[in-house]
């Protein structure tokens, strides 16, 4: 019995890191200001970042031979710049591992960016998924 004493200690003072799973409302709130930008509403970024991440800071998933990060599942083959693609042209100018964090801030400058440069057909979700009946995905309170 003693010897679970000393894992019970560990499991209690350092808790495993865990993503941070976010709410729709959350969500929402915090594309509320890219509402209308390139013409995308706030319904629709709540819609497309459910299909992509799940509301999920810190989702990481291996695509066709890069990897997508975070909320918004930004590849590293372009956007973003990891270890794992070296040659990416990170036009973002970010480290893919800053858009698994809770700040969101630069995540949305970088979807931003992308839908700029390839519109919000980057998102694959958005048009079988999030252009028609939004008012689901709507928080208001």
């Amino acid at each position: 019995m003693m010897h679970f004493v000393p894992l019970f200690l560990v499991c209690i003072l350092f808790p495993a890191i865990q993503a941070t799973q976010l709410t729709k409302c959350e969500v929402y709130r915090a594309v509320e200001d890219m509402d209308g930008y390139e013409g995308i509403s706030a319904l629709e970024w709540t819609c497309v970042i459910f299909h992509s991440s799940g509301y999920d800071t810190q989702a990481k998933v291996n695509n066709k031979g890069g990897t997508e990060y975070g909320l918004f599942q930004i590849s590293n083959k372009h956007w973003c710049k990891s270890s794992e693609v070296p040659e990416s042209e990170n036009i973002c100018d970010i480290s893919c591992d800053d858009l698994l964090n809770d700040d969101l801030t630069d995540d949305k400058v970088c979807a931003k960016k992308i839908l700029a440069i390839k519109g919000i057909d980057y998102w694959l979700a958005h048009k079988p998924m999030c252009s028609e009946k939004l008012e689901q995905w709507s928080c208001k309170l």
